[in-house]
């Protein structure tokens, strides 16, 4: 209901005089008024304090009679007066003159019967005529307004009614048996109404619950033909206002709902910007959402009413001109009884559905935008990454503190143009980020945000630096934000990490798998340095088995699934479904919320490790000591084999370098066999981590075979 102190308000005045608006018992004390003229009949001169029983019997019959016709209009009469009393709307009561004697009443007995008889339907206009005066002020709401206007247009007709019987009476032609006979087809349409009435008025109903009281009323009434076309009519007549605020959502976007009884709440507070803003942001389910007041016979298409006026609405946001359907039949005002204005809408929901889709692919192009990031945050398109690893290396090396971002945009802006990338129009909406933690801490953190449960806290790294931090972020503009919000980025985000990451531990083996080679050509019968290339080269199987993985099995099939069902998609609810479907994906079969990734983190630790000890040997004369690095060991003895050496062959050597490689290849061994069981196990629950197992299970077997 609308707030009292957004309208204006009832004239005091209105109250004050009663007679002239025909609320004439709003107090006791309004019967005192104008004490001389009680009564309709202007033709019997009779002095009111003589008691009835002093007339002979026709003239008793007339004066009961005029007093009948002035109570059918809620005025007092000479013998019959009308009494409210206490604080209800419907506290009326009737009373015939208490001077008859008891002997008086027993002749009188048929008249005073019959005048009861018609006390109901007097009762039942004051309370209609009542409940049209108080319902007509502003604050009542427009279905009031509506329902009260055409409550006045049946008692316009009621007091022609009662106009032609006191016509018939002063011509002679009306008795007691006649007025009751007339007054009889009016008496279960007035009772009808006034049930409703005092429903409505005891629970000071608005908007959608008078609409639903109205209709609850005409199915119980349904035996009853008159009485049920009477209701529908009054459902008809309060409709129009409520359709007309309904017409203006389903074919506009607009709410258009001064008095708060529309059945689709508008959250202001919410803005479209969150999208890109907010991880979990509530713009696209909570800016419009449907209330518990749902009219009955709009239940069923609630749905289908509120997704059409959003899409409305969006088109509306981007500038878009929204074309009304322009078809008489097609306005919500003008239908009946039938279900013409569910076509209505069914045909709005598909114009608005069809609108917005092809608005976002045509004119946004949505399917371009999410093959763009598919080729720079799904890396299907990497040959701009591996130009920036390069010249981004020195960079990358630092913490994620020390890290200048603009430095390392320069860098990604030419690592872009100097490559394919550069002949894409929308490589300039990717941008660079760093993160202030790790993937496993940050994975942690998308796990409360999406179940509310509380994560054990992943232990931090001593020291991170830009490599397990870096991200590329891509700037994506309204309406296209529905789609890709600031959630799907952030997934997005997560699978780039973990590939970019995945990708340097690949380029490291594959600098230490040339190292190896670089070695074996100048000591080609080495044991040591065969080990060590052994386990490189497992290293580098398990690496690429990885990647292989998630590129081939995981990422490219379902993207071409998602593809699919975004060209068929009938409205943009389906596109952001088969989105958001398409990233959860991803993230599960990735292994991105489950246990796996901290062993597949490990294993890539113990690869750098190696790494690291490998390349070190070559790029330095003296090893850093550096004792807190767990290479730190592995390297001093990997660099003695480079030092010139009067006996370059020694076995001390050799066995001292084999020791070091071993080191490396059981720690590398022992996550790896503990990683088989978990995937085996797994994978019979979740079937797509059977490629992954296969792949991990043949790392290492040239190991096992010699």
């Amino acid at each position: 209901m609308m707030d009292a102190s957004r309208c204006p308000c009832t004239p005091q005045w209105n109250l004050d005089r009663p007679f002239l608006t025909g609320n004439f018992h709003q107090e006791e004390k309004s019967t005192s008024v104008l004490p001389e003229s009680k009564g309709n009949s202007v033709d019997i001169c009779l002095e009111s304090e003589k008691p009835i029983g002093c007339y002979n019997a026709s003239l008793q019959e007339m004066i009961v009679i005029d007093d009948l016709l002035s109570a059918l209009t809620g005025i007092d009469g000479r013998y019959i007066s009308i009494k409210k009393s206490g604080g209800g709307e419907d506290s009326f009561s009737f009373h015939v003159d208490g001077s008859m004697d008891l002997a008086l009443q027993a002749r009188m007995f048929t008249y005073v019967e019959s005048a009861k008889r018609i006390f109901p339907l007097c009762k039942s206009y004051l309370l209609i005529n009542q409940f049209v005066e108080s319902r007509s002020q502003f604050k009542s709401g427009l279905v009031n307004h509506a329902f009260a206007a055409a409550l006045r247009a049946l008692l316009l007709d009621y007091q022609a009614m009662v106009a032609q019987l006191e016509h018939q009476f002063r011509l002679g032609r009306l008795s007691i048996q006649g007025l009751w006979f007339y007054c009889q087809p009016m008496m279960g349409s007035m009772q009808a109404l006034s049930i409703v009435i005092k429903k409505a008025s005891a629970y000071n109903f608005v908007g959608s619950a008078v609409l639903n009281l109205l209709q609850s009323q005409a199915k119980l009434m349904a035996g009853n033909y008159l009485v049920r076309s009477l209701l529908e009519k009054m459902i008809d007549s309060a409709n129009s206002a409520y359709l007309g605020i309904l017409e203006r959502w389903v074919y506009e976007g607009l709410i258009d709902d001064p008095h708060d009884e529309f059945f689709i709440a508008e959250n202001k507070s919410l803005q479209k910007e969150s999208l890109t803003q907010d991880y979990d942001a509530m713009y696209w389910r909570q800016r419009y959402s449907l209330k518990d007041d749902i009219p009955s016979f709009l239940a069923n298409s609630a749905e289908t009413i509120l997704t059409t006026g959003k899409y409305l609405n969006v088109m509306r946001e981007c500038g878009h001109t929204v074309q009304v359907p322009a078809l008489e039949n097609s306005k919500l005002t003008s239908f009946g009884s039938n279900d013409h204005y569910l076509e209505c809408i069914k045909s709005a929901y598909d114009f608005a559905s069809g609108e917005l889709l092809n608005l976002m692919k045509d004119k946004y192009d949505l399917i371009g935008k999410l093959r763009s990031i598919k080729h720079y945050l799904l890396l299907d398109q990497g040959d701009f990454l591996v130009h920036f690893m390069d010249i981004a290396r020195d960079e990358l090396a630092k913490t994620p503190n020390e890290i200048s971002v603009e430095k390392l945009q320069s860098l990604l802006d030419i690592a872009l143009r100097s490559t394919a990338a550069a002949a894409d129009p929308l490589h300039e909406d990717v941008t660079c980020s760093v993160d202030s933690c790790s993937l496993l801490k940050r994975l942690s953190t998308l796990k409360d945000l999406q179940t509310g449960e509380t994560v054990a806290e992943t232990e931090e790294p001593l020291s991170i630096t830009g490599v397990e931090t870096f991200s590329v972020n891509y700037k994506v503009q309204w309406p296209l934000s529905l789609v890709i919000s600031r959630k799907a980025l952030t997934k997005y985000q997560l699978i780039f990490r973990f590939l970019f990451h995945c990708k340097h531990v690949h380029r490291q083996l594959c600098a230490a798998w040339q190292v190896h080679q670089g070695a074996r050509t100048r000591d080609r019968h080495g044991t040591a340095i065969s080990t060590s290339s052994i386990l490189c080269r497992n290293m580098l199987k398990f690496i690429n088995s990885l990647l292989h993985y998630l590129t081939f099995e995981v990422l490219e099939p379902n993207w071409h699934v998602m593809h699919n069902k975004l060209e068929n998609a009938k409205s943009i609810d389906e596109v952001i479904q088969y989105h958001d479907f398409f990233m959860e994906k991803c993230l599960k079969e990735c292994s991105l919320l489950s246990p796996i990734l901290l062993k597949l983190e490990k294993l890539k630790l113990v690869c750098l490790q190696y790494a690291a000890a490998t390349q070190w040997l070559m790029n330095s004369i003296e090893v850093p000591e550096d004792t807190d690095n767990p290479s730190y060991e592995s390297c001093k003895v990997l660099l003695k084999l480079r030092k010139p050496s009067k006996k370059p062959n020694s076995s001390t050597q050799e066995s001292s370098v084999i020791q070091c490689v071993l080191k490396f290849e059981r720690e590398f061994t022992s996550e790896l066999q503990s990683l088989r069981p978990i995937l085996s196990s797994r994978a019979q629950a979740e079937p797509y981590l059977t490629h992954l197992a296969q792949l991990i299970l043949g790392v290492g077997m040239d190991q096992q075979m010699m």
